[in-house]
Parts: structure tokens; C-alpha cells; sequence
């Protein structure tokens, strides 16, 4: 396992998940395919949007919302994380959001429940920062829409109704991402 520019330990994040509430969603079999959801208009829809994105299999499209200066891994390798993803169960706690010099960050303290295609079950539990510059303030191109800068989620032992995402005071500034596959 690699570690992060911030020494943050490096997080399994392949995700695969159909949207409903923004609180919580529920997995998909495989024999369903969720309706297309891709919606930047905040954190929380953002998220589910790249839930979404893996469940249907389009995985650069999940690989999008992520910025280059996430740490975010290549683009071959978010991918063949994916592949052993059945699907993913997330509850998203209340969003915290601080703006400075026209952007907005937000975190979102977040549960996952992985199941993979072998049957295994994995609870993970963290936070994603996501990034928002201003469209006002955006005056050349490309635009840049609401993205996930960065992201921290560990293994617990608790279950995924007990377990609750922490964001760390700070949050905002320190996290990194990599991604990796959940279900393998």
C-alpha cells in the first residue's frame, strides 16, 4: 500500500450505488441498472453521481468527478478496481462547507457497505472533500463544475447502521484520495 503526499493511509474507494434519498441509498443487483444520475449541483448529489456512474459500469465517467490534484490513481486502475464491485450501500452525514477567495469546500462524512461479486461484505467509513470555484469567478477555459479533491475512509469492524463518517476539524485542507477497488 502506498501512502498519501499528506501520509494519509491510502483508501479503497470503488463504489457502486443507485440514487435515492440524499441520506441514503440503496444497492443495486445485478440485474439492475440504475436510471443515469449525474448531478454536480452539490456535495451530496455529487457523490451519488459517482456511485451511479461505477454501479452502470461507466467508469470514466466515475473517474471525472474526481481533480487531477486528488492523488486520484490512473485511469486503468480506478477502473480494474471496479471490477469486482457488485454494489455499494452509502449514508452521508450533514455536510460542512467553508468558501475562501471563491471556492467552496465541502466535506461529507460518509459510510460504505461493499459487497463484492464473491460475496464479501466491507464497511468503510470517512470523508470526501469536494471542490467548488466559483462559476462567477471562472472566466477562461475549462469550466470547472463541482468535483471530489479528496478523500479519506477506513475499514471498521462496526456495521453499517452503527458506523458514522468522521470528517477531522481540518478536513477542508488535509485529505488525499487514491482509489483503488473495493470489491477486490
Amino acid at each position: 500500500m502506498r501512502k498519501c503526499p499528506k501520509a494519509f493511509d491510502l483508501v479503497t474507494l470503488m463504489i457502486a450505488i443507485s440514487g435515492a434519498t440524499p441520506t441514503l441509498a440503496a444497492a443495486t443487483t445485478s440485474e439492475t441498472i440504475p436510471e443515469y444520475m449525474d448531478d454536480r449541483s452539490s456535495p451530496e448529489t455529487l457523490i451519488k453521481s459517482l456511485y451511479n456512474a461505477i454501479d452502470r459500469q461507466e467508469y470514466l465517467r466515475a473517474w471525472s468527478y474526481f481533480t487531477g490534484q486528488s492523488g486520484r490513481a490512473d485511469f486503468e486502475t480506478f477502473a480494474s478496481g471496479c471490477e469486482t464491485t457488485k454494489s455499494v450501500r452509502v449514508k452521508l452525514g450533514d455536510v460542512v462547507s467553508e468558501g475562501a477567495a471563491g471556492t467552496v469546500y465541502s466535506s461529507v462524512p460518509t459510510v460504505i457497505e461493499s459487497l463484492s461479486t464473491n460475496g464479501d461484505r466491507k464497511i468503510f467509513a470517512g470523508c470526501y472533500q469536494t471542490r467548488l470555484v466559483q462559476p462567477s469567478v471562472q472566466a477562461e477555459p475549462p469550466f470547472r463544475p463541482l468535483q471530489i479533491e479528496a478523500a479519506h475512509l477506513q475499514s471498521t469492524e462496526l456495521s453499517f447502521d452503527k458506523a458514522r463518517g468522521n470528517c477531522p476539524d481540518g478536513a477542508c485542507n488535509e485529505l488525499r484520495v487514491s482509489i483503488v477497488g473495493l470489491g477486490s
